[in-house]
């Protein structure tokens, strides 16, 4: 079964050449690590998993020291957003994702629709993901508890080609979704969707 809570962390790196496993960042079945990079950005990303808020607490130390502990190798601040389980297409067996793979995918929508957005979304969205489940080894709805990008929190998990994978979601069928969802069920601007994709590391 997921976590209720997941404390997702994302530390921006900078162009220092270093060896991601010297970090001594270790996997577990609550804590897991993955990176992203492209020509302008390098990212690692840490999710830590809570089945009760006062958990968190048990980990202030970790993560207040992990700032001066990475200190050389950040461009800026770390980004941290607590989100909440809300319901599951596909279900993870495992508290975190331990696959090749993640995509984040984040959407911000109105208040006011949010209902309808959830009944939209599992007429729509999760056929997609529950058409491609060969494809596909949990597909999660979070929503930010705490966070200064709040919104839905998609996280999918997947070992094979990205390219295979991603196909169901960026070809016409799935446009012609998002071209639905519009105005009444996006909003935030440039900010208010996006995906990224991981790759596991450490």
């Amino acid at each position: 079964m997921s976590s209720k809570y997941i404390l997702i962390s994302k530390y921006p790196l900078n162009g220092k050449k270093f060896d991601i496993n010297s970090l001594n960042l270790n996997n577990s079945s609550k804590t897991k690590y993955y990176f992203y990079e492209d020509e302008n950005s390098k990212e690692l990303l840490e999710l830590r998993s809570f089945n009760d808020i006062k958990e968190i607490s048990w980990d202030e130390g970790r993560l207040e020291s992990v700032f001066h502990d990475l200190a050389d190798n950040l461009s800026g601040d770390i980004r941290r957003e607590l989100v909440k389980f809300v319901e599951s297409p596909i279900n993870n067996d495992e508290l975190l994702p331990q696959t090749k793979y993640i995509q984040l995918r984040h959407v911000e929508v109105p208040a006011n629709n949010y209902f309808e957005y959830r009944k939209w979304r599992d007429e729509t969205i999760f056929n997609v993901v529950r058409e491609n489940k060969d494809k596909i080894e949990s597909f999660e709805a979070f929503h930010s508890l705490i966070s200064g990008q709040p919104g839905v929190m998609f996280i999918s998990s997947f070992n094979g080609d990205i390219e295979n994978y991603t196909e169901a979601f960026t070809n016409e069928k799935y446009k012609k979704i998002i071209k639905q969802a519009g105005d009444s069920y996006i909003t935030g601007g440039n900010d208010g969707l996006y995906t990224k994709i991981y790759c596991s590391c450490c």
